[in-house]
């Protein structure tokens, strides 16, 4: 079958209504991360009732499972679509409804994490039930699989590539609805700054942690590591590995001891661009702290590396890449642009062997007092990962 032809027959079999108010369901339904159970069952017996296979809650942490299913159209090609379940703690400030009301107020859809990522789970659902009623001619699996602790350790993307694999996948992170090719990674260094502690009224004998941070910090925040990059890799997510201190663990707590205190402790956030190694980083990070002992010889710091998730890069001409371009033009079509991410997704866990690419409805700013995302772009996602699915499968 000619594929535009059955790309528009696919597309045609897509249930508008259905997609919008299985939404809306979803953002009744929290599912701050740690609380993934029941979205998890929820998006198990819509796929039950729509007559998916292997369906199950699949195990990953206790009372934390994924949502996984299928559809079995013979032999051929194994295709996932995924995301995660889980996230942030709901915003305070919400005027236009609540949080979790699920309302459909003037062609948006409200709800908490409705863009990361709860309507995209709902998109792809919908989009592997138009694939299957449209009778197009396709042949292998279409999986879905939504997971739990994206924002933790990502244990259930994880766990479910331990169990499976995939030829072609689509991660359904908010991308504005465009081609995300892939994301930065995460490094997390703690560093603990080592004084001398004292009692306060003792304030000459004392070397106060506290202080030396205070110069670390200051040293950390001004570092601009611009490592070496291939070309292509620099144009699509910049020149700057960033290096930010996220957190600080010091002093006493509030009630303690009259005491100058000898440790405190700097998380230290790092955003490599894909290639960009965990000893490239640490040597810019050794590099400001030595700047820091050459100006206060009472500086001495520990530093360990707490975490590393790294970043993705899908290769642009690879048949994933190639077949999502296919499909947004087939839905719009405009040729699209190839773009990347700053925050960090699943593919850090799973990116290396699944070839793997990002698009999802929403976008910047997220996680804020009314999210809310339009119909029409929840219905335009829905048609792109049918299209995807169409070319991807069709025989």
């Amino acid at each position: 079958m000619e594929k535009s032809a059955a790309v528009e027959q696919a597309l045609a079999s897509i249930d508008e209504a259905r997609v919008v108010s299985l939404v809306q369901d979803v953002c009744r339904i929290p599912s701050v991360l740690g609380d993934e159970l029941a979205f998890a069952q929820y998006l198990v017996d819509v796929m039950k009732d729509s007559s998916f296979t292997d369906v199950r809650l699949q195990d990953v942490l206790p009372d934390r499972p994924n949502a996984i299913g299928e559809l079995d159209f013979g032999t051929g090609p194994r295709v996932v679509l995924t995301g995660h379940m889980d996230t942030k703690p709901e915003s305070i400030g919400w005027t236009d409804t609540t949080p979790y009301s699920g309302e459909l107020i003037d062609g948006h859809v409200y709800g908490h994490g409705i863009m990361d990522m709860k309507a995209a789970l709902v998109c792809q659902i919908v989009a592997a039930e138009a694939v299957r009623s449209s009778g197009v001619p396709v042949s292998g699996r279409l999986a879905f699989a939504g997971v739990s602790d994206h924002m933790g350790d990502q244990l259930g993307s994880i766990r479910y590539f331990d169990e499976y694999s995939a030829d072609l996948c689509v991660l359904g992170e908010l991308s504005d609805n465009e081609i995300y090719l892939g994301h930065r990674g995460r490094y997390y260094f703690d560093i603990t700054a080592q004084g001398k502690s004292a009692h306060t009224c003792h304030k000459p004998l004392a070397v106060n942690a506290n202080m030396l941070a205070a110069k670390a910090i200051l040293e950390l925040d001004a570092s601009r590591l611009t490592p070496e990059l291939e070309p292509w890799v620099r144009d699509l997510f910049g020149e700057e590995t960033y290096m930010a201190p996220g957190r600080v663990y010091g002093g006493l707590p509030p009630g303690g001891p009259s005491m100058i205190p000898d440790e405190c402790v700097i998380r230290l956030d790092c955003r490599p661009q894909p290639g960009v190694s965990v000893e490239t980083v640490r040597a810019e990070l050794d590099r400001c702290l030595d700047a820091v002992k050459a100006a206060d010889p009472r500086f001495a710091a520990r530093v360990e590396l707490a975490d590393v998730k790294s970043g993705y890069v899908a290769d642009p001409h690879s048949l994933v890449v190639e077949t999502m371009v296919d499909a947004v033009q087939q839905v719009r079509g405009t040729e699209p642009t190839l773009q990347a991410a700053g925050w960090l997704g699943d593919t850090a866990s799973f990116g290396d062997t699944i070839p793997t690419v990002i698009f999802g409805p929403g976008g910047e700013p997220v996680y804020c007092p009314n999210e809310r995302l339009s119909v029409a772009d929840i219905v335009e996602a829905t048609k792109v990962y049918t299209a995807f699915a169409t070319l991807a499968l069709l025989t």
